[in-house]
């Protein structure tokens, strides 16, 4: 598999072999769901309670007699039915999200998205991606120079500079190979990985 590497410009200067199990693989689309749709589930946090018919603050107390008033039988003012009363299944937050997937499957989708973006060229490659300084303006003009306004940047490792004057760019995100996720792959409409982050995700993934 060839991949287009660009310069400071933009422009496509030469190709990089790269391994075909991870940039050659066909397009599943179920897959791909899967693998997002459980990274999203494992990154949720049960951290919502409510409150259920027998922990709600309201008298036990029959509200009124059984026969006679034209009403409603009611028993307790906590009923579910009740404004105010408690929740016939009430979230907990030992409510458990996550989605098993085995770790052949995670490396396919991977490789099913990298390879997709190759295919929509979408996934470019650089030498290198560093600033001098850490100033969002000296990276916000690299960025634009290199047509990229809404990219994800995967480098072998995060720099302090490229870390801190990348940060407050909303469209923009720069993280390290080992952090690539399935779901960040397919969020961003380009994908920039330097040449180093190449080899380590070939060995990583594939």
């Amino acid at each position: 598999m060839e991949l287009k590497v660009i310069n400071a410009e933009g422009q496509a200067v030469e190709s990089l072999s790269a391994s075909d199990v991870l940039f050659g693989r066909e397009y599943n689309e179920a897959l791909v769901h899967q693998v997002v749709t459980a990274y999203l589930a494992n990154a949720r946090s049960g951290n919502r309670a409510q409150k259920g018919r027998s922990e709600v603050a309201k008298s036990t107390r029959k509200p009124w007699r059984q026969k006679g008033t034209g009403r409603a039988r009611a028993g307790m003012a906590s009923s579910p039915i009740w404004r105010g009363g408690g929740k016939i299944f009430p979230n907990s937050p030992e409510e458990n999200f996550s989605h098993k997937v085995n770790r052949k499957m995670f490396r396919a989708g991977v490789s099913t998205i990298l390879s997709q973006l190759v295919r929509d060229s979408r996934l470019v490659v650089v030498d290198s991606f560093t600033v001098d300084s850490p100033k969002t303006r000296e990276f916000a003009s690299k960025v634009k120079a290199m047509g990229l306004d809404q990219a994800l940047v995967i480098t072998k490792e995060l720099d302090e500079n490229l870390y801190l004057s990348s940060r407050n760019l909303p469209n923009v995100l720069v993280i390290e190979a080992a952090q690539a996720d399935p779901y960040s792959l397919v969020r961003f409409k380009k994908v920039v990985i330097t040449r180093d982050a190449i080899k380590q995700l070939e060995e990583q993934w594939a």
